[in-house]
């Protein structure tokens, strides 16, 4: 089992589904087998056989299906965390921005638009530029803020 597990992918979902095609694997050979030592002593109940077959067949497939929307669950569940985590950090971002939009100069924005308009790299700042201090000095203590801010 341990060769199956080698070619699962670390992602949530494809560990999940891997581990759910491990288990379901695993229960349908032994369902299977125990049915099939069945089939080879009762050969004249053929018809009975078959339905015993089918009905196993079933119940595996069912508990498949149990596992895999589990596992779907769980992933949606983690997804929601995440798309929460990335409102909250476009939020905390659009604040910045609004925040050093308000404190550049009109020199400083208009060289900014006319970098976004070219394309061009932002030219790195200049000691001679006067204005209120750089956007970088008043950004870092925010950035560095591990968690959602109460």
């Amino acid at each position: 089992m341990a060769s199956m597990n080698s070619s699962c992918y670390t992602v949530a979902m494809d560990l999940g589904v891997c581990q759910l095609r491990n288990l379901s694997i695993s229960f349908l050979s032994s369902l299977l087998s125990a049915e099939s030592s069945h089939v080879q002593i009762d050969n004249s109940s053929s018809g009975a056989s078959v339905v015993a077959i089918d009905n196993k067949i079933e119940q595996a497939m069912d508990l498949v299906k149990s596992h895999l929307m589990y596992a779907v669950r769980e992933e949606v569940e983690v997804l929601k965390e995440q798309i929460k985590e990335l409102i909250e950090r476009n939020s905390q971002l659009e604040q910045e921005n609004t925040l050093l939009k308000t404190l550049a100069s009109p020199e400083q924005m208009a060289q900014f638009q006319a970098q976004v308009q070219t394309g061009s790299p932002p030219a790195p700042p200049t000691a001679a530029t006067p204005g209120p201090p750089s956007a970088a000095t008043l950004v870092q203590p925010t950035s560095h803020s591990s968690g959602p801010s109460a």
